[in-house]
């Protein structure tokens, strides 16, 4: 558990860094992190976020931009109103201009 907490925590470091109206990717965090593979896991730390305001976590789309974990926010449509409040364009679940927007963390291991 020491170990999953302290990636949690490496994750929370990154997502704290994405810039107002900029998102991410879960792979984009894991690779930063120095765990390329971990994707998955880079979810399960976004879910577990939900009681730490500090860790702007609506800032996290899947690697199409798809808000992947907007169902683990309270309220239908509360990640995409937080990324809208931030000029992020969301249409059909989906950032638009992704690419535009896309912040690519620094590796940082």
């Amino acid at each position: 558990m020491k170990d999953s907490a302290n990636f949690f925590e490496r994750v929370y470091d990154v997502v704290r860094e994405i810039p107002y109206g900029k998102v991410t990717t879960y792979g984009a965090i894991a690779k930063a992190i120095g765990a390329p593979r971990s994707a998955r896991m880079v979810g399960y730390a976004m879910n577990a976020s939900h009681f730490d305001d500090s860790v702007p976590a609506h800032r996290v789309v899947n690697r199409l931009g798809m808000l992947s974990g907007k169902h683990h926010f309270d309220g239908t449509n509360l990640m995409q109103q937080l990324l809208e409040s931030e000029g992020v364009e969301v249409k059909d679940n989906q950032v638009q201009n992704f690419k535009s927007i896309l912040w690519i963390p620094a590796v940082q291991f």
